[in-house]
């Protein structure tokens, strides 16, 4: 049970705020509160002004909270902030918000940021050679603009103690429910999932889904070489063979690639195979073997190995997640 009751949870809601981001630690901390059956969590939004207006992609509407930017101030070691996402997480955010943040990291605040909150985060230095995620889509944007932060796309929250940052979105609730976790104890989360109807915990560490972005279309593009690898899958293709198809050398395509993929040929193509076995395993009720084979890593064992390696979860866990229900084939796979 929890021994120190009203530990301050101070949400930090800037301009543009996300609506759904702003009330999730209020939804999961709170919940926590009752299932502890004591207030624990003594939850406050604080907004700069008093007053925010929320994102007009997501509805636009005004909020007044009785915390200004002072309701951080007197928060030190066992309070938490936790810094949403905003809009406007491009603009370089108001350096009142980022001197209130460093003093409440100075006196021992654990400060968390949800999915493009991180951008918030590090501009503060607080970052400053840690490792840090965020949404995937702008994790190569936080890595530009703060090259001193350690940017892991691929994960679902980074836990350092005092700096917890996370992905996009659902990642968020698992950020509340371990933090929860860590105060409270892993039967009070337990019961706390239970109430907002989700899993206690995704591991951390669990791959982030991501798409894979297609360089753009220009003179001397790759995408006719991708669009021929692709087509392809199936089959055992090699270095040779890819540069045999586009027509250059090994050393040539290799430079080629990383100059418009960011990754090597080889690279590109496990994922792309990675990409058609989650296609295949959302959209169809193939086995695994076959899939395997489709998707050009020859046996089950093989696509299970690559698979988990880079999404964090097994071929039949993803099924089980995102099968659409409209797929075709036959077999149900494992």
């Amino acid at each position: 049970m929890p021994t120190k009751p009203d530990v301050p949870v101070a949400v930090l809601a800037l301009d543009g705020v996300v609506p759904f981001e702003l009330s999730l630690p209020g939804q999961v901390f709170g919940t926590a509160n009752q299932a502890a059956g004591t207030p624990y969590y003594d939850l406050r939004v604080c907004a700069p002004g008093r007053s925010v207006t929320t994102s007009p992609e997501h509805g636009a509407f005004r909020i007044r909270t009785p915390y200004g930017l002072d309701g951080l101030d007197g928060l030190g070691e066992g309070a938490t902030v936790v810094v949403p996402a905003t809009a406007h997480f491009l603009a370089a955010p108001d350096p009142a918000v980022v001197e209130a943040l460093r003093r409440a990291a100075a006196r021992g605040a654990r400060l968390a940021s949800v999915c493009v909150g991180a951008f918030t985060l590090a501009a503060t230095g607080l970052l400053d050679g840690r490792r840090a995620t965020t949404h995937w889509q702008y994790a190569g944007e936080l890595a530009r603009r703060h090259p001193r932060v350690d940017v892991d796309p691929a994960v679902l929250f980074v836990d350092h103690g005092d700096l917890i940052t996370s992905a996009g979105v659902a990642a968020g609730l698992d950020l509340c429910l371990h933090l929860v976790r860590r105060d409270l104890g892993a039967d009070l989360a337990a019961a706390t999932a239970r109430r907002i109807v989700m899993p206690l915990q995704r591991d951390g560490g669990q791959a982030q889904y991501i798409e894979r972005p297609q360089p753009p279309a220009a003179p001397g593009a790759l995408q006719p070489v991708l669009r021929w690898m692709e087509s392809h899958l199936h089959e055992p293709l090699t270095l040779t063979a890819i540069a045999r198809h586009a027509r250059t050398s090994v050393r040539t395509l290799n430079r080629h690639f990383r100059a418009q993929t960011g990754t090597t040929p080889l690279q590109w193509l496990l994922h792309a195979r990675i990409d058609r076995a989650r296609q295949l395993l959302e959209t169809t009720d193939l086995p695994i073997t076959l899939i395997a084979d489709r998707t050009g890593f020859g046996s089950p064992t093989t696509l299970r190995h690559h698979f988990t390696r880079h999404t964090g979860t097994s071929p039949h866990a993803y099924r089980k997640a995102f099968r659409s229900g409209t797929g075709t084939g036959t077999g149900t796979g494992t």
